[in-house]
């Protein structure tokens, strides 16, 4: 199998993390690196091995695909100047400031039949893989992602920035259409949203009830899914996913799994257990995961698993969420005024 010729554009704290794991990839040549910071984008080249480029056209020049990490602001600008150059792209999350850009994208890379995925790193969260054979059928979701503050990030509400992991996982696992978002939030140290709710009722009948903050006292990425004789907790900080379900007491394939017996509950002539189950979790890298998928997708011309379709979708339901939020936040002004 070839290599894929591949750079990064902008090396700030998540471009450079991407130019070192690069770095160790197999399938990957890396190349070299662009920054509008030269004496930035000259430190990391130095870290791992590669070129520095003096403009980004020069690096476009010498590979065949890139990592878009700069500001969420320029990822329209430069994702299509790449794709216009027949460049593969992976752009870190979201994959635009606006939806309109998310279209361009991907009328241009069809056009010129590219690869594109998006950063939605947590699709590949050892704990979230690890459901990968349960059946998942949610009635009702519940997601909490805090994070201590942090200057990075702020350019763009926390919906953006945090709750759009949520949104991308939560899209993946009920495939169905929205009926209806309610949100609240509110900006408490920036200029735009700090933390956020939003509640999320879908066609099929499940609901999703979504909170992001970035001024929380300590890191916290949770999610709760409940379904029909099932309970699912995933801890994407820890790593840690475990299943409670009510099985028949007569189905052996499932007395083969590692489970504890947490009860027993008689229905008439029915007898069933309350089983206890924490899933193996595989030690692997979610970044380096889903820069071996992009790369794999490249070489063996399939889909990229978190599509530039996957990404817009993502960003349509975080804008109808700060819609709303925003909706919610003229009521209260007006309230108040009224109070004055």
């Amino acid at each position: 199998m070839g290599k894929v010729d591949i750079g990064v554009i902008g090396v700030g704290y998540l471009g450079s993390i991407h130019a070192r794991i690069l770095s160790k990839i197999s399938s990957a040549n890396f190349v070299g690196v662009y920054d509008i910071n030269e004496q930035r984008a000259k430190q990391v080249a130095n870290e791992t091995g590669v070129k520095s480029f003096a403009t980004l056209d020069e690096l476009l020049d010498n590979v065949k695909a890139v990592v878009i990490a700069t500001p969420t602001t320029t990822h329209r600008e430069i994702a299509l100047y790449c794709l216009m150059r027949g460049i593969h792209t992976f752009i870190e999350k979201p994959i635009t400031d606006d939806v309109a850009g998310a279209d361009e994208i991907i009328k241009v890379a069809r056009e010129k039949n590219l690869k594109v995925q998006v950063g939605h790193v947590e699709r590949f969260n050892p704990a979230l893989l690890s459901l990968a054979d349960y059946k998942i059928s949610p009635v009702f979701i519940e997601t909490h992602r805090l994070a201590q503050f942090k200057p990075r990030g702020t350019d763009v509400a926390v919906i953006l920035d945090l709750m759009i992991h949520d949104i991308d996982i939560i899209l993946n696992l009920v495939k169905s259409e929205i009926e209806e978002i309610k949100a609240s939030g509110v900006a408490v140290i920036s200029d735009s949203i700090d933390i956020a709710n939003a509640r999320i009722q879908f066609k099929n009948g499940c609901v999703a009830n979504v909170t992001a903050s970035r001024i929380s006292r300590k890191n916290e990425r949770k999610m709760r899914i409940f379904q029909r004789d099932a309970y699912i907790s995933i801890d994407f900080l820890q790593g840690v996913a475990e299943i409670f379900r009510l099985i028949d007491e007569e189905n052996s394939d499932e007395n083969l799994k590692p489970t504890i017996l947490l009860g027993k509950i008689e229905e008439g002539a029915k007898k069933r257990k309350i089983v206890y189950e924490q899933l193996e979790i595989k030690d692997v890298n979610p970044i380096e995961m889903e820069l071996v998928a992009f790369i794999d997708a490249i070489v063996h011309d399939k889909p990229t698993p978190v599509s530039a379709e996957d990404g817009k979708l993502s960003l349509e339901v975080a804008f109808k969420i700060i819609e709303e939020v925003e909706k919610q936040q003229k009521i209260v002004k007006e309230k108040m005024s009224l109070d004055i």
